[in-house]
Formats: C-alpha cells, structure tokens, sequence
C-alpha cells in the first residue's frame, strides 16, 4: 500500500496542521520528489560553513574529500569532549548513528569543482 502524498492528504481534508507535521516527521512524502538519503537532510546544517559541496567559505575547514570513516571518529571526538567551539556543540545536537550518517554522505560529494552539478 502506497502512501498518500500531502496534496492527496489536502485533497482529503486534512488539517493543514496535520500534513505540516506528516510532512515533517517524514511519513508522507511530497508529490513527485525523490528520496532524499538522510544523510543529506542532517548535513543540511554544515553547508552554512563548510559550502554545500564540503568546499568552505572563507574562515572554516574544507571537508571535500575527507574520508567518511576520518569525519565519523572526528565527529565523535568533538561530541565527547567539552563544549569549546561551535562544532563540539554542533556535534553534541546529533546521535552517533547521526554522524555516520552525516560523515557518510558527505564523503560522497564530489571531489572536484569539475564533478559538481552545473547551475
């Protein structure tokens, strides 16, 4: 049995308050759009310094090509240690299966400005 979509949901009328919530626990998909992995949902919050393709802005640590299994441990380290900079902070906001999941699918971006989606 296929999940009904948010428009399908509105159709039906569902209070807009119960497919805002459907749609943010992820129970009900959006018309059409493509699984997002979740690790691209929880990384959402590392391009505002890190770039969107692990290349950082100016001031802040480049992560492309960095190894899932190095992102991962360092992480790890920074969610068990005191709090002294925004990534220790950051990181403790995460479970660990979390982070392998962040570490994961920010290893997979591509390596090169070449290999990166044209605008």
């Amino acid at each position: 049995m296929t999940q009904p979509t948010a428009p399908a949901l509105r159709r039906r009328g569902a209070a807009p308050h119960d497919v805002v919530a459907a749609l943010a626990l992820g129970l009900v998909p959006l018309a059409g759009s493509a699984a997002t992995p979740p690790g691209q949902l929880l990384a959402s919050q590392c391009a505002q310094c890190h770039g969107t393709n692990g290349q950082a802005v100016s001031g802040f640590e480049s992560i492309r090509g960095k190894s899932a299994s190095d992102m991962y441990k360092t992480l790890v380290e920074m969610k068990n240690r005191p709090a002294e900079n925004i990534m220790d902070r950051q990181a403790r906001g995460y479970t660990d299966a979390q982070l392998r999941l962040i570490a994961e699918y920010l290893a997979k971006l591509p390596t090169t400005a070449s290999a990166l989606p044209e605008k």
